[in-house]
This record gives C-alpha cells, sequence and structure tokens, in this order.
C-alpha cells in the first residue's frame, strides 16, 4: 500500500461510504429566511423603494472611474463567476472524484445544481425584463419590463452555486468549512466586481446571491432522483459491459480458414446421389453396337 502524498491521487479499490447530506430543519430554517429575503428584494424594486435609489447613487458614484488601478485586475476576477470556465473547471475536478470513488454523485449534483440555476434564474430575468446600468433610460427608475435580462445576477448567482457545490460535496467537516468559507469570499467578490464594473446593479447581485444559496439549500431535495438516475447509468453500463465481453468470447482467434474456431456450427453435410462421369452414363444409356464390318459379314 502507498504511503506517500500521491496514493490520494489513485483509485480508492471500493466505493467509500459518503455521508448524503438531509434536509435537516437548520437547513430548513435558512431556506425559508433566504426565500423571504428574495422576496423582499423583488418587491422593494417592484415598487421603487430605496433599494433603486441606492442602485442608481452607486451607478452615478461610477466606482471604476473612482479606483481606475483596480479595473485590469478585476476583469479577469469577474471570470470567476462565468458559467462556462467555471463549469469546466470545477466538471473536470468532480469528474476526477467520480472516477476515483467510483461514484456519479458529484457530477449528478453539478448538473442538477446547474439546471435549477438556469431555469429559476432566467425565468426570473426574462419575466422582470431589467435593464443593466450602462443600458438605463430614466434617472431613479427600476428599469423593469423593459426587455433587459440582469435581475438576478447571473455571475453572482453562478459564482454562489458552482463554487458552493465544491462545499456541499465535501467529505468532511473540515474541509467543509474551509470550502464554504472559500466560495463565500469568491462569490461575495464576484458580486461586488459586477457592480464595480458598472455591469449589475446592487439589487442585482443582493438577488444573485440569495437565487444561488436557495438552490445550495434545495438541493438535499434532489438527492433521491440523483440517486435513480445514478443507478440507472451504472446499470446500462454494466449491461454495455456484458455485451462487449459476450461478442469477445464469439471472436474467432484464428481465420476460419486456418483452423481457428468457427462462429457457428458447419452445417451437416446433406445426402445427394452419386455421379457418375458422363462416358459411364452413357453406356448404360444405350446398348453397344457392332461395327459396320460385322454387320455386313452376318
Amino acid at each position: 500500500m502507498r504511503t506517500d502524498i500521491f496514493a490520494r491521487l489513485d483509485r480508492e479499490p471500493v466505493p467509500p461510504k459518503i455521508e448524503v447530506p438531509r434536509m435537516t430543519r437548520t437547513r430548513l430554517a435558512l431556506f425559508g429566511g433566504t426565500s423571504a429575503f428574495y422576496l423582499l428584494i423583488v418587491v422593494a424594486v417592484l415598487l421603487s423603494t430605496w433599494l433603486v435609489t441606492l442602485d442608481w447613487k452607486i451607478m452615478l458614484f461610477r466606482p471604476y472611474q473612482q479606483w481606475p488601478e483596480l479595473h485590469a485586475f478585476l476583469d479577469y476576477y469577474v471570470v470567476l463567476g462565468q458559467r462556462g470556465p467555471t463549469a469546466v473547471m470545477v466538471a473536470a475536478w468532480l469528474g476526477w472524484r467520480s472516477w476515483r470513488q467510483h461514484t456519479l454523485r458529484p457530477l449528478l449534483s453539478l448538473g442538477a445544481a446547474l439546471l435549477l440555476l438556469n431555469v429559476t434564474v432566467g425565468a426570473v430575468k426574462l419575466g422582470l425584463g431589467r435593464l443593466g446600468p450602462h443600458y438605463a433610460t430614466q434617472i431613479g427608475s427600476a428599469e423593469l419590463f423593459a426587455g433587459g435580462d440582469i435581475f438576478p445576477s447571473g455571475h453572482t448567482a453562478n459564482a454562489v452555486v458552482t463554487w458552493g457545490i465544491l462545499a456541499y460535496l465535501a467529505t468532511t467537516p473540515r474541509a467543509r468549512r474551509y470550502l464554504s468559507a472559500l466560495s463565500a469570499v469568491v462569490a461575495l467578490g464576484v458580486g461586488l466586481t459586477t457592480v464595480y464594473l458598472g455591469t449589475h446593479w446592487l439589487s442585482d447581485v443582493l438577488l444573485g446571491w440569495a437565487a444561488g444559496l436557495l438552490i445550495l439549500l434545495a438541493l438535499p431535495w434532489c438527492e433521491p432522483v440523483i440517486a435513480v438516475v445514478e443507478s440507472w447509468v451504472l446499470d446500462r453500463r454494466d449491461r454495455i459491459r456484458e455485451r462487449l465481453r459476450a461478442r469477445r468470447r464469439l471472436v474467432p482467434s484464428l481465420p476460419v480458414a486456418s483452423g481457428g474456431p468457427r462462429l457457428f456450427p458447419a452445417p451437416a453435410d446433406r445426402e445427394e446421389p452419386a455421379r457418375e462421369t458422363v462416358g459411364t452414363a452413357a453406356s448404360h444409356a444405350r446398348p453397344a453396337r457392332g461395327r459396320p464390318s460385322d454387320r455386313l459379314t452376318a
């Protein structure tokens, strides 16, 4: 057995026993509180309350002009909230974990979280149709139902989900604490960066944080479906493997002409009537005739 640090990179001989998160009372309380906060933000924007006024004050303050030296760095940092790059990075890590632990649950959990993210956040974006700060038309307006798609912030919600899923799938309490803190810092930074760059209102970011957190809190409800899908996929994989092994057993190792095994038994020889040569058949068909000279003598 390997004892060096690279032993953790080897595949485990048997799938480890992983405790699946459950919907506890604490999680239910957090889910309810976050849902109330989510609705509060939506109502505050719909009624153009003080939150919309704060949005406009920050937008007119133009943070990217106040601290231009941060612009270059934050242009790269905000990529940590883009769906494509983050999904590829996290999927690569979780794919390795799936291979190492003989389970599809990490990848299926990521897929379920991203599906919920696209459906819920996308529906609210298109339904409210809010314009971003760079496309605002009337000072003090909430800019709703104008064909936009920035409320809630997709960058922020995606950062919460894609990095938070690592903490959700952590196998030890210590790793869960560290990953939770790391994902929270990344998500907070991505959200505030979009406000700095002027691509989102502050209320967009607040709603994005709430939307992403709601998806992570709701994932235990998806665990039974994830287990069913994993069982079905693994069952199909085993069936395909059995079919391939059966075909390999039937494939001949040598060509049939060289005396190798046959895929199917040779057909039994049919009984055919004996064939005679043409000359023999003709002698039986006609009696022998004498020579002409013999007929004349007779």
